[in-house]
C-alpha cells in the first residue's frame, strides 16, 4: 500500500479496527449474518451507539448491510479483512528485514582483543 487511496484505505482499516466493540462485532458478522436488533442486544451500550459502530465498520468497508423486511441484517466481507493481513505481512517483512540486518552487523564486528596480562571474561 503505497499511494494516497491505499493510505486512506490503511487508515479507515486500522481507525475501524481500533476499537474493542467494533473488533468484536466484526468477529461476530464474520462468523454469520446478524440483525443490527441483536449485536445492539449483545453490548452495554444503547442502539444508537452500537449502529455508529456499524457505521464505522462499514465506511471501511468491512461489513455490509441490507434490509430484510423491517430488520437489517450485517454481515462481514472476509475478503476486505484481507489487505490488513497483508499490510502487516509488509511491515513484518521490514522489521525482520532490520533484524537480520542488525544480525549481520553483529556478526561482521570483530571481537575486542585482550590486553596483555588479562584474561578474558568467561560467561
Amino acid at each position: 500500500m503505497h499511494d494516497d487511496d491505499d493510505e486512506d484505505r490503511a487508515d479507515a482499516l486500522f481507525h475501524a479496527l481500533a476499537d474493542r466493540t467494533r473488533r468484536d462485532i466484526l468477529r461476530r458478522v464474520l462468523a454469520g449474518e446478524h440483525s443490527v436488533s441483536t449485536l445492539a442486544a449483545s453490548y452495554d451500550m444503547s442502539f444508537t451507539a452500537v449502529q455508529k459502530h456499524i457505521a464505522v465498520l462499514e465506511r471501511a468497508g468491512l461489513i455490509t448491510r441490507r434490509r430484510s423486511g423491517r430488520e437489517v441484517l450485517t454481515s462481514g466481507d472476509i475478503a476486505a479483512v484481507r489487505p490488513i493481513g497483508s499490510l502487516l505481512r509488509g511491515l513484518e517483512d521490514i522489521w525482520r528485514g532490520r533484524v537480520t540486518r542488525i544480525d549481520d552487523l553483529l556478526a561482521e564486528t570483530p571481537t575486542r582483543p585482550t590486553s596483555p596480562g588479562r584474561t578474558p571474561l568467561k560467561e
